[in-house]
């Protein structure tokens, strides 16, 4: 049965999918979406009330809340995606090149990555934003070296399991290609692995990014950004709760719909590892 068809008889699955299709297309289309420009100051309507002009209210400068968090998706969604994809690259290939060559090649590249793993996330993130300065650039570039080198460790030890499968021992004794190899036997065998991998750690990446922005490492005002706006309302969440709310449930619903889905996916596609409740 093909993955797409397991996904559609799953229902957490096809949920979560809805979910984050849903909220990727906000984003693509938050220019037409939203009523006012997020960044638009007016004062006038400070703390401005639920109403059928501001669906969510006003934060502290009178800019719409409901187009800040539809703008908001671009920022910290995207840029996670943006992230993921680029560590997955990273690590893929050298994953790749490392269980594939092995030798003196693969013990560098698996002590590198020993080195990397053995700090932190959050303190080598921390430090790496503190060396190249703050920004979102450098955020991006922080989750990135963080995280290539786990992807490598995974990826190494899939290819070195199917590569003692006799279709590609017998791929080696004919002289095939190693790019054929790779292309054709390889990577259809370790994509499903990525895919779960990549897809729980997105909400990982997600909450990486909105917790430095919080903290004032990561976007930087006005750009409108979930963790920035919770950052901004947290002076006043006595009197004005709701402004932490709406960005915080923002952040909840799409950090556990990935997560969701991931787990959904890994017990489609190694039933052996499912979990019961």
């Amino acid at each position: 049965m093909s993955l797409a068809r397991q996904l559609m008889k799953n229902k957490m699955a096809l949920c979560c999918l809805m979910i984050i299709s849903i909220i990727i297309l906000l984003g693509i289309f938050a220019p037409y979406i939203a009523p006012f420009d997020p960044n638009k100051v007016r004062i006038v309507r400070k703390y401005a009330s639920i109403s059928t002009e501001h669906w969510l209210g006003c934060d502290h400068l009178g800019r719409d809340i409901f187009s800040r968090l539809l703008y908001g998706i671009r920022s910290t969604l995207f840029l996670s995606l943006l992230t993921m994809t680029i560590t997955i690259i990273v690590g893929s290939i050298i994953g790749l090149i490392s269980g594939y060559q092995r030798g003196k090649l693969d013990e560098v590249i698996m002590r590198l990555c020993d080195i990397m793993l053995s700090f932190p996330s959050q303190v080598m993130i921390l430090a790496i934003v503190g060396v190249l300065g703050v920004g979102i650039e450098n955020v991006i570039i922080a989750n990135i070296v963080v995280k290539w080198a786990w992807y490598s460790r995974m990826i190494r030890s899939s290819v070195i399991k199917y590569s003692r499968k006799n279709y590609i021992l017998f791929s080696r004794a004919i002289g095939a290609p190693h790019s054929f190899i790779i292309r054709r036997h390889l990577l259809p065998n370790i994509m499903s692995e990525l895919v779960v991998l990549a897809t729980l750690d997105t909400g990982w990446v997600i909450l990486n990014i909105s917790a430095l922005s919080f903290i004032g490492l990561g976007v930087q005002a006005p750009t409108a950004e979930w963790g920035l706006m919770l950052s901004e309302a947290k002076n006043v969440m006595i009197q004005h709760p709701m402004q932490m709310v709406y960005p915080g449930i923002a952040i909840l619903v799409v950090v556990a719909a990935f997560n969701l889905l991931g787990d959904c996916l890994r017990d489609i596609l190694d039933p052996k590892e499912k979990t019961h409740v």
